[in-house]
């Protein structure tokens, strides 16, 4: 549970801390599985077909195994019964939020909701191509964070210099 992770990731004081989600489709057929790192708010998404502990499982190894992860927080779903899995292959610590405790995954809920904006409830995701997910997570990676000095969380996760613009 939630309460036995380090104060580290209480603190947002290291980078590899995510949050996973999935954001559901009209009648409940496809989703979106939604990662987000606490420290610099980097987005992860990927569209699955049905929201099953197998196709999250795989989603949340393959869009993760490239990126720095120490630890991951979802909630009680059942679509995370696969958690082990995912634990044992990222080599991460694997965490739950309490019932009905959303605000313990409060940054990732914040950002299904950025997700929304893009893909509003009663959308039919079977449409949604993998292109205008990749844009959604461009934007979001790259839209600046007043919660992270006004950087983007491209540059606080892969610790980008900020470019001077020169006209």
């Amino acid at each position: 549970m939630t309460d036995q992770r380090p104060q580290v990731v209480e603190q947002k004081g290291r980078l590899g801390d995510w949050e996973a989600d999935t954001i559901i489709g009209r009648n409940h057929k496809e989703a979106i599985v939604s990662l987000v790192e606490r420290r610099s708010n980097l987005t992860c998404l990927a569209k699955v077909a049905r929201n099953t502990a197998e196709l999250v499982t795989q989603a949340v190894s393959t869009q993760l195994e490239s990126l720095v992860v120490k630890s991951i927080t979802s909630d009680n779903g059942r679509e995370f019964a696969g958690h082990q899995q995912i634990g044992q292959h990222l080599k991460a610590d694997f965490y739950f939020a309490h019932p009905y405790h959303s605000w313990e995954r409060g940054l990732n809920e914040n950002t299904n909701g950025l997700v929304r904006q893009y893909f509003p409830k009663k959308s039919e995701f079977s449409k949604i191509t993998v292109r205008q997910i990749t844009k959604v997570v461009d934007r979001l990676n790259h839209r600046p964070r007043k919660t992270l000095g006004y950087k983007t969380p491209n540059e606080v996760f892969f610790k980008l210099p900020l470019v001077a613009l020169t006209t």
